[in-house]
């Protein structure tokens, strides 16, 4: 089966191409094909020539795609919306399941660490957004996303094992005495080799189920963080 992917969440995004349960595995086969680079943020120019010249340089066209992974947040409104609103396109048209990822399970996913496990992304503004699991469980579930300041993320992170792409926040963490691992740029290849675990146990969405998730804080703590 061929599998797109694609990640529009930051300033620079990427699209990818795998190929994923082919004979002669058993469904746990994954091949990545190819990744592209989506450069400064001009992801609504750039996207759908972009998966055009991707499939057509690799002998495919838009028809020989049999499902979607996508990165659903958290981070840019803007770049998650113009990501989303392509996979709800082509998915509808070509009547295709759809995998939505969750950048903090992807951090948690790639990792491969085991026991209280928390993801943590720059959210800009002196704000952190985290991601808590534990692992190994049922399934990579997270328990909760939240959205949380400098200070009460180091203050929460104490007793966890860190998992973040930022270099940032695992200075910050190390200097608290935290244990970190540091994982290198998370991408759409990312997002596909979770996506393709999401397909293949059933967790999928239509394009009408299909939701950003942007971890927003309530208005009562952006009141409060404005009044502070």
């Amino acid at each position: 089966m061929l599998l797109l992917a694609i990640d529009t969440s930051g300033k620079q995004g990427s699209i990818a191409l795998a190929r994923a349960g082919e004979p002669p595995g058993e469904g746990d086969d994954f091949e990545m094909i190819e990744i592209a680079p989506l450069v400064g943020g001009t992801f609504s120019a750039q996207l759908i020539p972009q998966i055009s010249d991707l499939l057509s340089s690799n002998g495919f066209t838009k028809d020989d795609i049999g499902a979607f992974a996508v990165a659903s947040g958290p981070g840019s409104f803007t770049g998650l919306r113009v990501g989303l609103a392509a996979v709800k396109a082509l998915a509808e048209v070509l009547d295709k399941p759809i995998a939505a990822v969750s950048l903090l399970e992807v951090c948690v996913f790639t990792s491969g660490a085991q026991g209280k496990v928390m993801a943590a992304l720059d959210a800009g503004r002196s704000d952190v957004y985290v991601g808590e699991y534990e692992i190994p469980a049922v399934s990579r579930q997270v328990s909760r996303e939240l959205i949380l300041n400098r200070s009460e993320f180091l203050a929460q992170a104490k007793g966890w094992t860190l998992v973040t792409p930022d270099s940032v926040l695992s200075e910050e963490a190390g200097a608290a005495g935290i244990s970190i691992s540091k994982l290198p740029a998370i991408s759409a290849a990312d997002v596909a080799r979770l996506g393709w675990r999401k397909i293949r146990s059933g967790e999928t969405v239509t394009p009408e189920q299909l939701e950003a998730n942007y971890i927003r804080r309530t208005d009562a703590e952006m009141l409060e963080k404005m009044g502070s």
